[in-house]
């Protein structure tokens, strides 16, 4: 018969035979006793305190279940603390968790190139303890891509704990912003920067909603921000577009929102990005020109200099592609700009070329460098069958 039920905050273990009448166990945080009187000749009394023994445990093993997610969230380690089932998670429930690396893809394709890889690879080893987002409008909800995929880009990025590859659906994303109305009435086949354009909006609207740090798909993680709320200067008094970070609802995200739809020409490249960019930050700071490495700072919002993400200023973006005869150390830098938009003859990584892209990959983004360059050359080398 079971007589009481009570719950102490004792850490201690203690078990005594049914002649003493109590059985007490601890289980994670909690201590549960249970005092009953169970004759030895009841069989139906042991088969109901076996049966409440393995209830209460079942309910300490939740219970700690629940606290240990808590905790693994509160501590910053929640990738590294508890496995997740990644294709149970929603885009909400990954972002709502906070301070996400988010990436977007708008254009239809499906497989990452090797610096789209690369950059994603790169904030993933950096960031471990943070989701690292990859948003693709070419993906849709009924899209099957994991570590098996045929896409080797997917197959790489899927095995990684903390990346995560979404649809990117815009007007889901635009819901309760300035932006939801002007993408209602705008026209894409008409836009001649649509790509570019959409890109500048969703980035926006996702870090507006949920906060973290956006890069574009050619910046190359070396050492985390150690920023909350910034913007990465491309030049003295002109910001960029292409990685910035803020809380979610931060008003600066906001007011840029709201000037993305007032003053919007899409005829102009850059008006919605850079440059919408600068003019907000104008209407705040009294912008003044870099002098050193040190950043500035206005309005609780730190402008980084531009050695930060832009070492290798855009004019000289063929660099990258270059052996050098000593590489540069980018001591003073978070994170690499390639320029990929400048790279309009399409050169790339070669393994082997000894270029410091290479260079970059091996150390920043190994994974890529063996798997899209370095075995990617090795497959498609013709056989001895295709030789003679």
């Amino acid at each position: 018969m079971l007589q009481t039920i009570w719950v102490s905050s004792s850490r201690s273990w203690d078990s005594r035979k049914p002649d003493g009448q109590q059985t007490s166990w601890k289980c994670g945080f909690v201590r549960t006793i249970i005092q009953h009187t169970c004759p030895r000749h009841n069989p139906r009394g042991q088969r109901k305190a076996r049966m409440l023994k393995k209830i209460h445990i079942c309910l300490c093993f939740f219970f700690v279940s629940g606290i240990l997610y808590e905790i693994s969230l509160l501590s910053g380690c929640f990738f590294s603390c508890m496995p997740m089932p990644k294709h149970f998670l929603t885009p909400e429930q990954v972002l709502n968790l906070g301070k996400s690396i988010i990436f977007l893809e708008t254009t239809e394709r499906l497989e990452p190139p090797p610096l789209v890889s690369c950059s994603v690879e790169s904030a993933a080893r950096i960031y471990q303890d943070r989701p690292v987002i990859l948003f693709m409008k070419g993906l849709t909800n009924d899209t099957v891509l994991d570590s098996n995929s045929s896409y080797a880009a997917f197959s790489l990025l899927s095995s990684m704990k903390n990346v995560f590859l979404f649809p990117l659906q815009m007007e889901t994303i635009f819901q309760e912003t300035p932006l939801l109305q002007w993408y209602n009435e705008v026209d894409p086949e008409e836009e001649k920067n649509w790509v570019h354009v959409s890109s500048d909006a969703s980035r926006l609207a996702l870090i507006w909603k949920y906060g973290g740090i956006y890069m574009d798909t050619d910046v190359i993680s070396i050492r985390p921000i150690p920023e909350g709320s910034f913007l990465a200067a491309q030049k003295s008094r002109f910001s960029s577009n292409g990685i910035f970070g803020f809380p979610a609802r931060h008003k600066f995200i906001w007011d840029c929102m709201e000037n993305f739809v007032l003053k919007y020409n899409g005829n102009i490249w850059g008006n919605q990005g850079p440059f919408l960019m600068t003019r907000m930050l104008k209407t705040i700071c009294n912008l003044t020109d870099f002098e050193g490495i040190e950043d500035h700072s206005c309005q609780n919002i730190s402008f980084l200099n531009p050695q930060r993400f832009y070492p290798i200023p855009y004019p000289a973006w063929g660099r990258y592609y270059d052996v050098w005869d000593k590489n540069p150390d980018f001591n003073h830098s978070y994170a690499l700009h390639l320029w990929n938009f400048m790279n309009r003859n399409r050169k790339a990584v070669v393994a082997g070329s000894n270029t410091l892209a290479e260079k970059l990959y091996k150390t920043y983004c190994p994974t890529t460098y063996e798997d899209l360059i370095k075995n990617a050359e090795l497959r498609d080398l013709p056989s001895y069958e295709d030789s003679v």
